[in-house]
């Protein structure tokens, strides 16, 4: 198994469990949901995934991560103001139903293929953005820990022939890391009485309010924030992933999730974004993905001691490592946007996401393809085409 995308496929772990972790933590910490819920959450989100991920990567030889939506968590925060906990997951179960039925008639892969690539693009770097700023702004937290954990990137970078030997992101963990260490930083682990998850399945509310409020949003999150973003991602590295299969994944995964407390599922772009870019090559890219899966399975079965462990670690530590290990994503995102086709509304699409404006419930980067979309189609018409 190739070195490189065994580090992808850590870094991308790293990733997903550290700072979308804290916003399911912050979201149960405000709104007062029980620990047993919570754990539960953690349980489906992560452990479902890594088998969706193993599966999906080692069948279609494809780095391919699924987790669970940050947007949809996003949204349970607003949500649980007038819904109930049972209601929220009834209308998890539904949108899960929706997903499956989008991924059976083939709709969302015939959707997926009109889009222009640019203004996606566009989308994509401004949902990355701020996940790379955050290795400028680690400075201003914490100089030493984050210049310690640059400084071993740039230096597996830089020299000749060390890149290829050592990922400059395992580098920078490894100097980090010591940082850590040396800086007395080294977090002391809280231990509970069980090691091992104990799920516990939920009981659903199906109301109509409910519906009304989350299933539309949730689907939007998944299909055409979330899983366009990861499905893009994957193309622009050579991949070609299963859009459908994904989609209907995504329904069933979501199912599982849901009984158990978890909202639904998704194709992770950040972390497919770390997969691709592990400096494997293509054809040994898939292994980072079945690497990122087996360790999220594993996170989900262990989430009481692993959830303490990880928001133990220093939080600019994890920040800056993932955005270092964002960067060549970033540089990718912005090549294929502007580069070609309709630059204002790829730019639009770009503002629009970066401003992370809400409205009806909606996230920032739906909005940025629905505006992108429609000022390219009103001034640069000539210059639409899901092809360039």
């Amino acid at each position: 198994m190739d070195r490189h995308a065994i580090v992808g496929g850590a870094v991308a772990t790293l990733f997903a469990c550290t700072g979308p972790l804290a916003l399911i933590l912050a979201v149960a910490q405000a709104r007062g949901i029980e620990t047993a819920f919570t754990t539960g959450w953690i349980f489906a989100g992560y452990a479902v995934g890594g088998v969706l991920s193993i599966a999906f990567s080692y069948i279609y030889r494809t780095p391919i991560g699924l987790a669970w939506t940050i947007p949809g968590t996003a949204m349970l925060f607003a949500a649980l103001e007038n819904l109930t906990l049972g209601e929220a997951l009834g209308a998890y179960l539904v949108t899960g139903l929706v997903l499956t039925f989008l991924g059976t008639t083939g709709w969302i892969g015939w959707i997926m293929n009109r889009i222009p690539v640019p203004i996606v693009m566009g989308m994509v770097a401004g949902v990355f953005l701020p996940i790379g700023l955050e290795v400028v702004l680690g400075f201003a937290n914490d100089a030493i820990l984050a210049g310690a954990t640059v400084a071993g990137f740039l230096i597996a970078s830089a020299v000749p022939g060390l890149g290829r030997i050592v990922p400059p992101v395992l580098a920078g963990l490894v100097t980090g890391a010591l940082a850590v260490v040396f800086s007395g930083q080294m977090p002391e682990v809280a231990i509970g009485e069980h090691w091992v998850i104990r799920p516990i399945v939920f009981q659903p509310v199906f109301t109509w309010r409910a519906m009304a409020e989350l299933v539309l949003p949730l689907t939007i999150a998944v299909v055409a924030i979330q899983n366009l973003q990861g499905v893009t991602v994957l193309r622009q590295a050579g991949h070609e992933p299963p859009v459908n299969a994904l989609t209907i994944a995504c329904g069933y995964g979501s199912l599982i999730m849901g009984a158990f407390g978890s909202v639904p599922t998704c194709v992770t772009g950040p972390v497919n974004g770390i997969l691709v870019t592990s400096g494997a090559v293509k054809e040994k890219q898939w292994a980072g993905g079945v690497v990122f899966g087996v360790m999220i399975l594993l996170f989900g079965l262990f989430s009481p001691v692993m959830t303490s462990l990880a928001t133990s670690l220093p939080t600019t530590f994890i920040a800056v490592l993932g955005g270092l290990a964002m960067l060549p994503v970033l540089t990718g995102a912005f090549r294929n946007a502007f580069s070609v086709g309709p630059q204002l509304g790829t730019l639009i699409a770009f503002m629009v996401t970066v401003s992370e404006i809400k409205f009806l419930n909606i996230g920032a980067p739906f909005w940025g393809l629905v505006f992108g979309y429609a000022v390219a189609w009103l001034l640069e018409r000539e210059h639409l085409s899901a092809k360039t």
